[in-house]
């Protein structure tokens, strides 16, 4: 799985180098156009890079459209196991989505490694990325934070992270799609 995701990442980056356009206002002056990198999910009618308007579907709707441990953490709440993540301890340049709409969450300057054995954010990429809620379950009183367009369960929020924000977005690994920077 990981070896197939890796081909169609590497296909998909080839796939839109080559698309680049070059225009030119005057014979003198080209200018390249890089398209942005984006995923799709053709099984996932709600899924888009590009889309930032708020979405409201039914969980029976998310259960068709997402894997069964997408759909246990993204609308249920759960939590993927410490350390099982694959981004995690990442240090790759790049961009992180919502794995449930494809919504811009956190861009790799906004990543630390961090101990806690889930990937780590320092910052949001916008303010309306993410949103935050109270969360008391399993007698813990924690920040939880979701995709701020379809609402999905991301991670928490905690006040123990490095500065410049003193923040740590914990995130749950399989809540996150992410595309290379292609530099």
């Amino acid at each position: 799985m990981k070896k197939q995701l890796i081909l169609f990442l590497s296909l998909h980056s080839l796939l839109f180098q080559a698309c680049g356009q070059t225009t030119s206002s005057n014979s003198k002056t080209a200018k390249t156009i890089r398209m942005k990198e984006v995923l799709h999910k053709p099984e996932n009618p709600y899924y888009s890079n590009t889309d930032t308007k708020k979405i409201t579907i039914s969980n029976s709707e998310w259960k068709k459209v997402l894997s069964p441990d997408l759909y246990a953490v993204a609308r249920e709440a759960d939590t993927e196991r410490a350390f099982t993540g694959a981004m995690w301890n990442s240090e790759n340049k790049g961009t992180y989505y919502c794995a449930a709409c494809g919504n811009l969450l956190f861009k790799s300057n906004q990543k630390f490694v961090s101990s806690c054995g889930w990937p780590s954010f320092f910052e949001q990429e916008n303010k309306e990325s993410i949103t935050f809620k109270p969360d008391n379950s399993y007698g813990m009183q924690r920040i939880e934070a979701n995709c701020g367009r379809c609402d999905s369960h991301l991670g928490h929020l905690f006040d123990d992270g490095p500065a410049p924000t003193g923040k740590r977005y914990c995130m749950n690994a399989i809540s996150l799609d992410f595309v290379p920077d292609t530099k």
